[in-house]
């Protein structure tokens, strides 16, 4: 199916409007050094505090599915109002509770930081039946880390895991990347941010880049990938490296499409949110 003018559009909005810090590492450490202040978005949306962790909540609590959702960003950037306006799909479509955290954030914060209010958060949400965990690009490399790192501690997996663009290695070592074919991303940029966030720990830990880990155990995953994007090779690579660990992993390629398409209001989202119906269903 070819592109929709919606969609063509706005990836040459995205293009044109990219950031300069994606693909120059002096605008990035300048950024680090120098970072701006970050609003989260209130209106239309609410958030509240759910055990000291503050979060947005669309749906009914008592709906049949739950959804843990962790926004992307590069973790730089807060839950943006696309991201957010995704989320009320979500839990209008796939009869859902979404619950979308606001997390610590890199530069003033580093990973270990984003684990101690979401471990709680997921702790108390873990007794749900069907407790899906979903992130998009920076969030969808987070939630198969964060996967990884409740085996150790004896919490159980999430019912399944469904991410778009998952970024998985914050160290960036699959070179070289397609940096001018993607609309948002460098990876020039993206290798300082994802540094500044690794904090103490070394960018390859499976707890900040998940390709590096064990993923065993970990529950069936479906996984949306944009054709053109910067993170293709890696994520399939990653893919691949969970379905030798075990995992039923299940690749769905949007051609010629961009990173993390499914989040924006276009009809190529309504496509993959009717794919994830189908999978939930199943």
């Amino acid at each position: 199916m070819s592109k929709s003018l919606i969609a063509k559009v706005l990836e040459k909005f995205l293009r044109s409007t990219k950031m300069k810090y994606m693909d120059s590492k002096e605008e990035g450490l300048n950024y680090i050094e120098n970072p701006p202040k970050t609003k989260v978005p209130k209106r239309p949306f609410k958030s509240k505090d759910m055990d000291g962790c503050e979060v947005f909540t669309f749906g009914d609590e008592n709906a049949e599915n739950i959804i843990l959702y962790v926004h992307g960003g590069a973790y730089i950037l807060e839950i943006n109002f696309f991201q957010l306006l995704h989320c009320r799909k979500l839990a209008k479509k796939l009869n859902a509770y979404v619950i979308a955290p606001v997390y610590p954030l890199a530069p003033l914060n580093t990973a270990n930081q984003t684990y101690d209010p979401l471990t709680p958060l997921y702790e108390k949400l873990s007794s749900r039946k069907n407790l899906i965990l979903m992130g998009d690009s920076a969030g969808g490399g987070f939630i198969y880390s964060f996967c990884q790192y409740i085996k150790g501690i004896g919490l159980p997996q999430p019912h399944r895991i469904i991410s778009y663009s998952p970024w998985v290695d914050v160290s960036m070592s699959n070179t070289p990347y397609p940096s001018e074919k993607d609309a948002t991303l460098g990876d020039v940029g993206l290798r300082e941010f994802g540094k500044s966030w690794a904090g103490e720990w070394d960018s390859q830990d499976y707890r900040v880049s998940p390709l590096f880990g064990d993923n065993t155990g970990l529950p069936d995953t479906l996984i949306f990938i944009g054709g053109d994007e910067l993170f293709y090779d890696d994520i399939k690579k990653y893919a691949e490296k969970l379905k030798n660990d075990g995992v039923d992993a299940r690749l769905s390629v949007g051609e010629e499409m961009f990173h993390i398409y499914p989040v924006f209001p276009i009809a190529e989202s309504n496509q993959v949110v009717n794919e994830i119906q189908e999978y939930l269903n199943e």
